[in-house]
């Protein structure tokens, strides 16, 4: 099996489940040692109560073929990130991939209900875990992700620019938080371009993340029970296919034309022409667009 990222060093900072964690087992499967990082370990549950943790995803990291370390941090504590960016420096030497995904917004935000009426504290909290912990951990490690040419940084959110710019995204703060990533990764495409890597937004379309699953009351092997209760979800796709659009960027030697860009994992699907795990392509930003905001029935037929 090819590995293409044998020898090179990602940190995903937040990728105990959902597409961090699919990022992060991708990186794996293309050869890479991969730092694991979120709140939610085997000794101890974050406010989100799941199962999941980052040493099973470290354990998944490595099953597919790379080297996973879990690294339990709060990444709203600058101390936390110097420390785990400290350890990276001396374990590895350097940092080739850095993906910014902590969120941990989804019982933060309440959908359609304006900034007057929403939770101001939820509200708050939301913005300082998925833009605040965003920056901290740029601050920290981009000094060490510098020291060898051609790194990427990868700024997670939920749409594209050109969607995002147009469309109310359910609420006040979700909204800002979201666009506030994209921003992000723009600024730092100008900061990181001159010197030598490259820094993307990049969104999944409709994640069947563990949370997602659950609330559909299904699971991976069943989740098309739930397309008759919400047909638009049959354009739905796995964490695993945005883990292999970061995978295909990372070993990509032209990276540099992406930088500063605004990108989805159904559109890189079809520039570097890897799969999802059933092996389609769902194209879930351009089916929204097209089919399922344009009020037509559910139809992924030349979407997936």
């Amino acid at each position: 099996m090819s590995q293409p990222l044998k020898d090179k060093v990602a940190l995903v900072a937040g990728a105990t489940r959902g597409a961090g964690r699919g990022i992060a087992v991708e990186l794996g499967a293309a050869g890479a040692t991969v730092y694991v990082t979120g709140r939610s370990t085997r000794a101890r549950r974050s406010e989100y109560d799941r199962p999941e943790t980052i040493e099973d995803t470290a354990d998944l990291v490595t099953e597919a073929g790379g080297r996973g370390i879990a690294v339990p941090t709060d990444h709203l504590d600058p101390a936390q990130v110097r420390t785990l960016v400290d350890r990276i420096a001396d374990e590895q030497g350097g940092l080739d991939v850095l993906v910014n995904d902590v969120w941990g917004g989804e019982k933060l935000f309440a959908w359609d209900s304006p900034v007057w009426e929403h939770d101001l504290d939820k509200g708050l909290r939301l913005l300082r875990l998925a833009v605040e912990t965003h920056a901290i951990t740029s601050h920290h490690a981009l000094p060490l992700l510098l020291r060898n040419p051609g790194g990427l940084v990868v700024e997670m959110t939920d749409g594209t620019a050109d969607y995002n710019s147009v469309n109310y995204r359910t609420s006040f703060f979700y909204d800002l938080a979201k666009t506030s990533v994209l921003r992000m990764a723009f600024s730092l495409g100008h900061e990181l371009g001159p010197r030598g890597a490259t820094a993307v937004a990049l969104t999944p379309g409709w994640l069947r993340s563990e949370m997602m699953l659950d609330a559909f009351e299904v699971r991976e092997d069943n989740w098309r029970d739930a397309v008759a209760r919400v047909p638009h979800f049959a354009i739905s796709e796995t964490p695993r296919y945005v883990g292999r659009a970061v995978a295909a960027l990372a070993a990509d030697p032209d990276l540099a034309r992406w930088n500063g860009e605004s990108l989805s994992s159904g559109q890189l699907a079809q520039v570097y022409g890897f799969t999802d795990l059933d092996g389609s392509r769902p194209d879930a930003w351009r089916y929204l667009v097209e089919v399922q905001d344009a009020g037509k029935p559910a139809d992924t037929a030349g979407y997936r």
